[in-house]
């Protein structure tokens, strides 16, 4: 079937290595040729997912950033091969993804309590600078024709900075996923900064006011709900987690819900936020792994990460896909129930 080429931007969450479930969005999304993506907002994790796509489609178009976001992932597994977060012998044995039961990473958790970034990685090093140096040419990605708006947190202020793509540089990227417990924080314009997840998981406002698409398709990673209640301490610690990477987010989402029906249809940005079109894709699994697992770079886990994500894209556009460019495939309305 023939598609009349379709303006588009995505908004990518952070999650540490479940991106690699994002990869398989996108791999999947990719090969609709009919989709032009204009922008991209990513946030840690989807920082980098963006970041190397655009600059993958300044090479080589749709192949290009497929090719580029698989050289990518491979690498950040070759070079989690020696980390000390490793699964244990038994969870191996049954299939299982956590790092729950590893020593070694509640050894790290401890650690993480009692001593700084600063006391346990004086040097502060991080395999990230020199795998993002490798993989993105960020000469090419200034010239990019897909807008990038990367979010990282200003310590000082607590308030979010969107980085576009004339400022992204390898630290950029390394500040929008600068878990405080585990790296200090990363100095740009004399500014400290941390994970943007604290401050926009994605940030959806530019997408509004600094392109013309009115479709925005939304990838996120942490479980907006969870069934249940968490009782022991890692599940409250992995919820805690999920509820302040998505506390931005849906408030946002709330924001544009709220535009739609009060925006001025005469002017160029209410008309904007009235007639945007949200659209997501959902995947149960996401909701049925925890924190720990965020950490888990092996290469068997990344390459299921992605199949599931590419079953979730080809979900929705067999669910959903033809309702790009004509009306939104989730009901923002919902978000207000209670407000």
């Amino acid at each position: 079937m023939e598609h009349t080429p379709l303006l588009v931007d995505f908004a990518l969450q952070g999650g540490g290595a479940h991106g690699a479930f994002t990869w398989g969005v996108l791999d999947r999304l990719l090969e609709e040729s009919w989709l032009q993506i204009e922008g991209i907002s990513g946030t840690s994790a989807g920082a980098m997912n963006a970041a190397v796509l655009a600059d993958g489609y300044a090479a080589g178009g749709h192949q290009g950033a497929r090719d580029a976001l698989d050289r990518y992932w491979r690498a950040v597994s070759e070079a989690a091969r020696f980390s000390p977060f490793q699964r244990s012998p038994l969870d191996r044995m049954m299939g299982r993804w956590t790092l729950d039961n590893s020593p070694l990473f509640w050894g790290m958790d401890i650690l993480s309590r009692l001593y700084s970034p600063y006391d346990l990685n004086p040097t502060n090093i991080n395999p990230l600078r020199k795998l993002l140096a490798d993989h993105i040419d960020f000469e090419r990605l200034k010239a990019s024709p897909i807008k990038l708006f990367i979010t990282a947190t200003n310590v000082r202020t607590g308030r979010g900075r969107v980085f576009r793509n004339a400022e992204i540089t390898p630290e950029v990227l390394l500040a929008s996923a600068c878990l405080p417990t585990l790296f200090q924080a990363i100095e740009i314009d004399g500014e400290a900064y941390w994970d943007g997840g604290y401050s926009g998981n994605p940030t959806m406002t530019p997408l509004v006011r600094e392109l013309t698409s009115d479709d925005t398709i939304l990838i996120p990673i942490n479980p907006v709900e969870r069934p249940g209640t968490p009782r022991s301490a890692a599940e409250i610690l992995n919820r805690l987690n999920e509820v302040s990477f998505n506390a931005v987010l849906l408030k946002e989402l709330r924001m544009a819900a709220m535009m739609r029906k009060v925006a001025d249809p005469g002017n160029d940005e209410g008309a904007h936020w009235a007639k945007m079109r949200i659209h997501m894709v959902r995947n149960d699994l996401m909701a049925t792994l925890g924190y720990s697992s965020k950490l888990n770079a092996e290469w068997d886990f990344l390459s299921m990460l992605k199949e599931e994500g590419r079953k979730a894209g080809d979900a929705f556009m067999a669910k959903d896909g033809d309702k790009l460019g004509i009306t939104s495939s989730i009901d923002l309305d919902v978000l207000l129930e209670g407000v």
